[in-house]
């Protein structure tokens, strides 16, 4: 299917669709490119809430999310560190590190691409509706940002103005529908009429409970699945960023690995009968399977990083 990078109309489902009543948006990797949560782990270091190790391993979460997609175990993993990590910090100094920093971590990473296609949608009447899993002193301002005023979040227990090591509403996967319905039933709006955009399959509830679903820089799965339902498939880019970069390997690599999956059958087909072997890797031989030259290619990847983390360290010592 193709993709487009530039948005200038909303991509209906069908030629005849309706213009949609509401949209709901993700945020992570759909307006914004990468975390919002770990987009502040910098400042939250600087201020002494977190340490370098957590920063580190938040950073190699993120990449893994990028090239590999995003399952239910991974976020649940995901969900019960970022409780741990955050109990007993003071509510209102995590909203005034975020304030401060607001411009200067997320301004850059917002998707051109996705501003216009929220202006687009606010023309057409459509009520716009943020939905995240990140914690709602981190989404709200940012939701702000964007000039989104109706949003839902993951929200934390709070005692004493203190995060309590609690979830009192979890915005992920189900809850992400279940989010939907409620604001579709708050406005009476049929979902049916609504429109959905997201990167990630654990927010597939959420696509299928909408009229005119659509993907946007999808993971290897949801891809697949839009590719299936004949969903629009979205490619937001922003200009120079690395990350985009990444997303863009890893959505090469899903295409051909999809292409090699369809080309194998087909070959399998052809020599049914015949007593040929083409060991499963096509007419290509073993060193063309997509599998195999993905799985090189990310780790390929992961060398480069580290080789530029072991220069970068290099480099300091030497000064």
């Amino acid at each position: 299917m193709p993709e487009s990078s530039t948005a200038p109309v909303a991509p209906d489902r069908t030629a005849g669709a309706a213009v949609p009543r509401a949209v709901f948006l993700d945020l992570d990797n759909t307006i914004i490119a990468g975390s919002s949560a770990l987009a502040f782990a910098r400042p939250f270091a600087r201020a002494g809430l977190i340490d370098r190790a957590t920063v580190l391993r938040g950073a190699w979460a993120q990449l893994l999310l990028v090239l590999a997609g995003a399952d239910a175990s991974t976020m649940d993993t995901l969900r019960r560190r970022m409780v741990l990590v955050c109990q007993g910090w003071e509510v209102a100094r995590v909203r005034a590190i975020v304030a401060e920093t607001l411009q200067e971590i997320v301004g850059p990473l917002v998707y051109p691409e996705a501003v216009r296609l929220i202006e687009h949608h606010r023309a057409q009447g459509a009520e716009i509706v943020l939905l995240s899993a990140s914690g709602l002193e981190v989404v709200e301002p940012i939701a702000e940002l964007v000039g989104i005023t109706r949003f839902r979040a993951t929200r934390m227990h709070i005692e004493d103005g203190r995060y309590a090591g609690e979830i009192a509403f979890y915005c992920y996967g189900e809850g992400k529908a279940v989010a939907a319905r409620e604001i579709a039933e708050e406005l009476g709006l049929d979902l049916a009429r609504c429109a959905a955009y997201t990167d990630s399959i654990t927010d597939l509830s959420l696509l299928e409970a909408v009229g005119q679903p659509s993907v946007v820089n999808p993971d290897r799965e949801l891809r697949a699945i839009a590719r299936e339902r004949g969903w629009p498939v979205l490619a937001f880019v922003r200009a120079a960023s690395r990350r985009d970069r990444l997303f863009r390997l890893r959505d090469r690599l899903s295409d051909r690995f999809a292409a090699g999956a369809r080309s194998g059958d087909d070959a399998g087909r052809a020599t049914e009968g015949t007593g040929e072997d083409t060991g499963g890797a096509g007419a290509g031989g073993p060193w063309r399977d997509p599998a195999l030259l993905g799985a090189a290619a990310v780790g390929g990847v992961l060398a480069a990083l580290v080789a530029g983390a072991a220069v970068a360290r290099s480099a300091r010592g030497g000064r």
